[in-house]
């Protein structure tokens, strides 16, 4: 039987600290626990939000709602052949817990997407990235409950509309489908390793390796991040706060004239990628602490809670990175994070 609590700190289940209230939360363990919420006042009286880890998302306010917190277990193999195998977890899985099972089974396809933190279904919803990888590259299909009308639905990834840090689960479909679990098609043997990408040819070179390996790869990345980004454990921050944005060739052209060290490189549709980190940088904030919020000494993109902070000062903050990037690139950008208001 479900239980709803009411005025619940949200600081422990969001990875910035933010000290958010919810009206009402409840736990889901199973598909049968929301199918049963749905029928529940709070439920049908109140506007809802699905949380998995917390990891993407800034709270601005007290959410004046019910929060739905998946909490659904397990890992199990639902096909497989001699080269391939699909897995199929449950949207409460802790990321990272997941790409480290699948290293150890030597089942390769996600050892670069190593530490990102969050949960397994949160995951194809921000379809996430790193390192030469998109989560798309390895989906099989998302199953949940298509929320408007109870229905369990298994949705095929070519039906996903996976784009760079986009999902049909962030527009059509937001708020309106309930993620259980995310089933992966994995690769047994003939892995597909991507060192060239960041610094992972570099670790792996101080490393000594010589023949890559996944577990050499996701070693690396781990390696990578921990030296790179701060740990939300210790210091509270959901990873990149904006997107890298893309920019037709004339506009980089202009750009380029301007700044001839920009780094870059091609997108989709011809466009080219600029990184944000390197933007924002160049704009002066990288390091720069303002009161309880600052930008990391280490990775421009990435905005901390140094502690007590508000969700209003970092979206100030946020607000502020972006003013000076359109004054001085004339680039604007887009936050990664969910900005709840």
């Amino acid at each position: 039987m479900i239980s709803i609590e009411e005025n619940i700190d949200l600081s422990p289940y969001n990875t910035f600290r933010i000290k958010a209230k919810a009206r009402f939360f409840c736990r889901i363990h199973s598909e049968a626990d929301l199918k049963e919420l749905m029928n529940h006042p709070v439920y049908t009286n109140n506007r809802h939000l699905i949380l998995g880890g917390g990891s993407n998302m800034l709270f601005i306010h007290d959410f004046d709602g019910l929060v739905i917190k998946s909490e659904l277990k397990g890992l199990q193999v639902s096909d497989e052949d001699d080269t391939f195998i699909q897995l199929t977890i449950a949207s409460g899985e802790e990321w990272h817990a997941t790409v480290m099972y699948c290293v150890n089974q030597n089942w390769g396809g996600i050892e670069n997407l190593a530490l990102i933190p969050g949960t397994t279904g949160a995951a194809p919803i921000q379809n996430i990235g790193a390192y030469g990888i998109e989560l798309k590259d390895v989906v099989h299909s998302i199953k949940g409950i298509h929320i408007p009308t109870g229905k369990e639905e298994s949705i095929p990834a070519a039906n996903c509309s996976f784009g760079y840090r986009e999902s049909i689960f962030k527009h059509e479909l937001k708020e309106k489908f309930f993620i259980s679990s995310v089933t992966l098609t994995l690769r047994k043997k003939n892995h597909i390793l991507r060192t060239h990408y960041g610094a992972i040819d570099e670790t792996l070179r101080s490393k000594h390796v010589t023949v890559p390996t996944i577990q050499s790869i996701c070693d690396a990345v781990i390696d990578i991040r921990q030296h790179k980004l701060p740990d939300p454990k210790v210091i509270g921050n959901a990873g990149s706060f904006f997107k890298n944005p893309s920019i037709d060739q004339t506009t980089f052209q202009a750009l380029h004239d301007k700044h001839p060290s920009i780094p870059h490189y091609p997108s989709e549709n011809q466009l080219i990628k600029v990184p944000a980190g390197w933007l924002i940088e160049q704009c002066g904030w990288k390091g720069k602490r303002r009161n309880n919020v600052g930008v990391h000494a280490h990775q421009a993109l990435v905005l901390v809670n140094y502690g007590g902070s508000t969700g209003q000062e970092i979206f100030q903050l946020a607000e502020d990175i972006q003013a000076s990037v359109i004054e001085k690139f004339d680039i604007k950008l887009t936050p990664e994070v969910n900005i709840i208001l």
